[in-house]
């Protein structure tokens, strides 16, 4: 029985192109900058995003990470979503790392901060409180149903941020995603922001890594951070080279991966045991709830059975992910099956 697996887009797998490419790639020394194809990845990197710089490092926490001990000293602040990635599921890495505080604002339904309470978050030049040195956006939000967050939004944004001399952040894990959505170019997101960061090894298929992008002051102390926290690799051309296949060939794509969410969101708001707004389903996230009466465990474990992997991340409530190896008959399948496993908790 072949398996569906929507638990992440981070299950994907290298495609042929990449492993092609990964196999033939030219490698030297990354820690010496002497690797050229990590080389060409973070120029084509940086090309994208609109920034002068970029680095390749292994993963996106660490990406995440490096950006906010690079922005902030010790004890300062860092103003973020109440149901960010990086202060929900990273640990608490700028904390026990870096020395940073969180200053967690609450997150709209859409992934934005209002911007009344960024205000209200920026601290008073007090010597009894920490410096706000930054401001976090993730985009596209996970917790939020991968809700991409607009040009328009971040603009607002700046503009408050330039007032007080606060930097900005963009944890872009999925800005492909975001830029796709909404018909923009990933650069125009991330204009007004100091850094941003994006994953390779999630919609785009490659088997690791992430960039962060930024000018070239804040690229060469990044470097430095990198290599204190036991990122700095050596020939690792042979994952840029699938970095390079996924910024060339893959970025477009993803818009496959929402259609195929949204007529996933759309058979599930027929069950009347699932609770789910489709017209929330924007990229390729898809979250919902079950009714009290269905044991969500035995459900997961019931569709596991028939084949497709789920993840639970509530006391209610499932994610499901789409990507590059889901296509539109699975949706047809995975709906089948739900019907058949919810049928037999009622009976």
């Amino acid at each position: 029985m072949s398996v569906i697996d929507l638990r992440s887009d981070t299950i994907t797998k290298p495609t042929k192109a990449m492993r092609l490419a990964m196999a033939n790639a030219k490698v030297g020394d990354d820690v010496y900058k002497e690797d050229p194809t990590v080389n060409s990845l973070e120029k084509l990197a940086a090309e994208k995003m609109g920034k002068k710089a970029a680095l390749f490092v292994p993963s996106g926490t660490m990406a995440n990470l490096i950006s906010l001990m690079t922005h902030c000293n010790r004890g300062d602040e860092v103003i973020l979503g109440d149901r960010s990635h990086i202060y929900t599921y990273e640990q608490g890495g700028s904390a026990a790392i870096g020395g940073i505080h969180s200053m967690a604002v609450t997150n709209e339904d859409d992934g934005t901060l209002k911007i009344k309470d960024i205000k209200n978050a920026i601290r008073s030049d007090n010597i009894h409180f920490p410096k706000t040195s930054l401001l976090v956006i993730e985009n596209t939000h996970n917790q939020c149903c991968g809700a991409p967050v607009g040009k328009k939004y971040m603009d607002l944004v700046y503009k408050l941020m330039a007032d007080h001399k606060i930097k900005i952040h963009i944890d872009g894990a999925r800005i492909f995603n975001a830029s796709v959505a909404l018909n923009i170019n990933p650069s125009e997101l991330a204009a007004h922001a100091d850094s941003v960061s994006f994953c390779l090894s999630k919609g785009l298929c490659c088997p690791a890594g992430s960039l962060i992008c930024g000018s070239e002051q804040f690229i060469d102390r990044a470097v430095r951070l990198r290599k204190m926290l036991g990122g700095g690799m050596r020939q690792a051309g042979i994952l840029a080279a699938a970095g390079i296949i996924a910024l060339n060939k893959m970025t477009e794509r993803v818009a496959e991966d929402h259609e195929n969410a949204k007529k996933l969101a759309a058979g599930l708001a027929d069950f009347s045991q699932i609770i789910i707004a489709p017209e929330k389903v924007k990229t390729n996230i898809v979250y919902f709830k079950v009714l009290e009466k269905i044991s969500i465990n035995k459900l997961v474990r019931h569709l596991e059975k028939e084949g497709v992997k789920i993840n639970k991340t509530g006391i209610n409530q499932i994610r499901a992910v789409t990507h590059y190896h889901i296509k539109s008959i699975h949706i047809d399948s995975v709906i089948k099956k739900m019907a058949k496993c919810l049928k037999k908790q009622i009976n």
